[in-house]
Parts: structure tokens; C-alpha cells; sequence
């Protein structure tokens, strides 16, 4: 199986981890703006919210750059402001207050590429699932593996499900935050 990059991967992405068949992750492939490569989605007091790492496009040729070389941009306070979001969206959620310094760090860590930052929080997130897939990068391009189009999550308590229903399939910081060691048991529903 062979999964883009993402920032915070949506439950879909990390669903796929949990069949236990080897993951490579696609760092030969083009960048994609306005994906799951440099954004996430988490529950707010709004709704859904967006979360979207800024790119430094000074390396791009003719807007072109394989993910591997792709470098966050440092001219924007945006891990401040992401960390910010996060802590605003899931304070009162049950697994927060336990789980925030082990991602907290990441947030005030300096980040070169993109590709990296990714995998340090899917690292941190499969150490709080305590699953240990099997994952890797690719040394060639392959092209990407579909995620299953008909992936329905199982509904789980969500902080902001009365002020707006249930939101599915959103960052698997969501699952985390809100199930903790329960989170597991949703993604291989």
C-alpha cells in the first residue's frame, strides 16, 4: 500500500494502518497544494477547521517539487497558531490534558521539510494508538494506493457533536484526543 504524506492524516488514512500489510509512504511524487500533504482538519467551537502548514515555494521549478524536498515556509507564526487551534478545539475533550506534551514538543521544534514534520506526528500518533505498522518511504515513484472510497467511520464522542453533529473522517488527532486508548478499537471498525 502506498499512502501520500499528510499532516495529521484524516481516520480514512490511518485506517489503512491498522490491516497490518506494509505502508510506503510516496516522497517521489509531485507536491499537491490544498491536500491532506500540508493540511488537516480538526473539530472546532465552529465547525470544521482547517489547518494548513505554509509552504516555501523558493525551490519549486515551474511550480513543481517531488514531496521529498518540499520545505515549510518560517516567515509565519503558523506552529504557534496551530498549536493555538488544537488546544482552543480539544482543551475540554477527555484525552487532552494527558496527551498534549506528548505532541506539544513537535509544535516548538523547527521543521525543514514538510515530509519530516509528517512523519514525526504519524510516529507520535501510532505511539499513542500503540500500533507499530509498518512504514516506509518510498526509493522510487510508485504512485499512490485509492483509500477505500466507501470508509465510514464508526460515530465516537466528539466535544462539539451537540453544537454540530457528528463530523467524520476528520484528523486522527480528533480520535486521539477524544477516545485516547479507546481510539484503536474505532479505526478497525
Amino acid at each position: 500500500m502506498v499512502l501520500p504524506s499528510a499532516y495529521l492524516p484524516p481516520i480514512s488514512w490511518f485506517s489503512s494502518l491498522v490491516k497490518g500489510e506494509p505502508v510506503m509512504v510516496e516522497q517521489y511524487e509531485n507536491y499537491h497544494k490544498q491536500t491532506i500533504r500540508n493540511r488537516c482538519t480538526i473539530d472546532s467551537p465552529n465547525g470544521p477547521l482547517n489547518l494548513s502548514i505554509p509552504i516555501d515555494r523558493s525551490n519549486f521549478v515551474e511550480g513543481k517539487c517531488l514531496m521529498k524536498d518540499v520545505r515549510i515556509s518560517t516567515h509565519n507564526a503558523w506552529q504557534r497558531q496551530h498549536w493555538y487551534a488544537l488546544e482552543t478545539s480539544y482543551f475540554n475533550s477527555p484525552f487532552f490534558e494527558y496527551l498534549q506534551d506528548d505532541f506539544r514538543p513537535l509544535y516548538e521544534q523547527q521543521w525543514t521539510f514538510l515530509i519530516d514534520f509528517n512523519e514525526a506526528l504519524i510516529q507520535k500518533c501510532c505511539e499513542m494508538l500503540d500500533i507499530q505498522p509498518n512504514i516506509s518511504r518510498t526509493h522510487k515513484y510508485i504512485g499512490l494506493t485509492p483509500l477505500e472510497s466507501d470508509f465510514h467511520p464508526t460515530p465516537y464522542y466528539q466535544v462539539f457533536q451537540q453544537k454540530h453533529e457528528f463530523l467524520p473522517n476528520l484528523s486522527i488527532i480528533d480520535l486521539i484526543f477524544n477516545m485516547g486508548n479507546e481510539s484503536l478499537l474505532f479505526l478497525k471498525r
